[in-house]
């Protein structure tokens, strides 16, 4: 197929709103930030890019800005350490990569990438995966660069009152106690191809060596150009109970809806029942695409090749 639009979505998290004061700075850096990465994936699709190149572009932005817990910017586990999580899935293929419990590896999404392109394994985790990325010569960085004092302002009171929570920083639109902190990107590129790619700093006072659903195929993160390609934010625990992406194409494939009927169904049936709250962002291969949550907002945005960068935070 060489006719269709390519067209590129990205999320940066979702949870409850507390809306900033009338005149305050609130909403605008993050449509900044979002409508600026779009911006990037939209040039690569234009100029020929892939989809997995589109993904590639923009969660390479969304891990280096620290507004979002990706990167640069993620939060802390109770040990006062990062872990970073990631995946990518090519929709033409199948073919998909993966990484966990990184904390020396500068940018995961790449990580995840260059998993899947050696072909040997989909998950590397820990030790292993960043003795992986050595040997690939990507680029390494001593833990405290994805540090920022925002970030372990939020381990302190979470460890004050006893909680794990799921994102945080001070003064954003989402309230902290109940933002899910994941990035992602989805994009279907001229030749009619699916990808997706998840990125996510993990939960704030989390216990050491949790994982959540971004870097589990299937559960974050899910692509097949007969379908769509799926890119999570929520709850983990109840999104890999749920296997949520892959539920969202598995009720295109074989109960016949569409992209906007299937992806509400996997979050209002699959996901609010078990007390999973979150969202996702999925297009399918013509070039439809679905962000539906159950918070009450979620950093998100869209574009299509030539158009103009298209973003929300509010229901």
């Amino acid at each position: 197929m060489t006719d269709l639009r390519p067209v590129l979505a990205i999320h940066g998290g979702a949870g409850t709103i507390a809306r900033p004061e009338a005149g305050s700075a609130g909403e605008a850096p993050y449509h900044a930030a979002l409508a600026e990465i779009l911006a990037a994936g939209e040039r690569c699709l234009r100029e020929g890019g892939s989809a997995l190149d589109a993904v590639a572009v923009a969660v390479d932005l969304l891990e280096e800005c620290p507004l979002f817990n990706a990167g640069v910017g993620a939060v802390f586990t109770s040990a006062g350490t990062h872990e970073l999580d990631a995946a990518i899935m090519d929709g033409a293929t199948l073919r998909a990569g993966a990484v966990a419990g990184l904390a020396r590896v500068r940018r995961p999404g790449r990580a995840a990438r260059a998993v899947m392109e050696d072909g040997t394994h989909v998950l590397l985790a820990g030790a292993g995966a960043e003795e992986f990325c050595r040997a690939k010569s990507l680029e390494m960085v001593a833990p405290d660069f994805f540090s920022t004092e925002a970030r372990r302002r939020q381990l302190e009171a979470a460890q004050a009152g006893g909680r794990v929570s799921l994102d945080h920083d001070e003064g954003t639109p989402l309230d902290e106690r109940r933002k899910f902190g994941t990035v992602g990107a989805v994009a279907l590129d001229r030749n009619g191809h699916l990808a997706a790619l998840t990125s996510t700093g993990g939960m704030t006072n989390k216990r050491p060596g949790r994982i959540g659903d971004t870097p589990l195929i299937g559960a974050g993160t899910y692509a097949d150009d007969r379908t769509a390609a799926v890119s999570c934010t929520g709850t983990g625990e109840v999104f890999i109970r749920a296997a949520a992406a892959y539920d969202v194409c598995a009720r295109m494939a074989y109960a016949g809806l569409d992209l906007d009927a299937a992806a509400e169904a996997t979050v209002r049936d699959g996901l609010t029942p078990l007390g999973g709250q979150g969202g996702l962002i999925a297009v399918d291969a013509r070039g439809r695409v679905a962000m539906p949550f159950n918070t009450a907002g979620m950093y998100r945005g869209l574009v299509r090749a030539g158009d103009t960068p298209e973003t929300a935070i509010f229901s």
